[in-house]
């Protein structure tokens, strides 16, 4: 709109600002305009700014190095299994699901659950649904989940 043209150029940047993200972009501009809606402008801006998210990518925290997971020779010998959150509530009060995958064959066991279950009742839910069908398994992968890193 009209207040965007006296803080971006012709290029699409902000001179006293390049780039810099929407905090710092914001408190720079803050300093000397302000207008009704800026804050939801300046957001818009750098969401819809290419060199906003690339600058983004390139300064946020690396990932850890990528481990190669050996292919295992024996069906559910080896598996992975993470935690879908945030879904809606069901009749028995589950509101995620606990995905076990098996490495070998990828056949999977999808698993109702509440969220705030313990370690223990987890540790039981997986004795009844995962041993007791395929044995203990050798290896398991998973994203470093609190749950599973504690005490499982």
């Amino acid at each position: 709109g009209k207040q965007e043209e006296f803080w971006v150029d012709e290029h699409g940047v902000i001179p006293f600002s390049i780039h810099p993200g929407f905090t710092k972009m914001y408190r720079d501009l803050k300093q000397n305009f302000w207008w009704n809606g800026m804050k939801q402008d300046v957001a818009r801006f750098v969401a819809k700014c290419l060199t906003c998210q690339q600058v983004k990518i390139e300064h946020q925290r690396a990932s850890g190095l990528l481990q190669p997971l050996n292919i295992p020779t024996w069906k559910w010998e080896k598996i992975s299994m993470d935690f879908v959150t945030g879904l809606p509530r069901t009749f028995k009060k589950n509101d995620a699901i606990w995905v076990v995958v098996d490495r070998l064959t990828k056949s999977a066991h999808f698993l109702p659950i509440q969220q705030g279950y313990s370690v223990s009742k987890l540790a039981e839910i997986f004795q009844r649904e995962i041993i007791r069908l395929h044995g203990t398994p050798t290896s398991i992968v998973s994203d470093r989940d609190p749950r599973f890193t504690s005490r499982f």
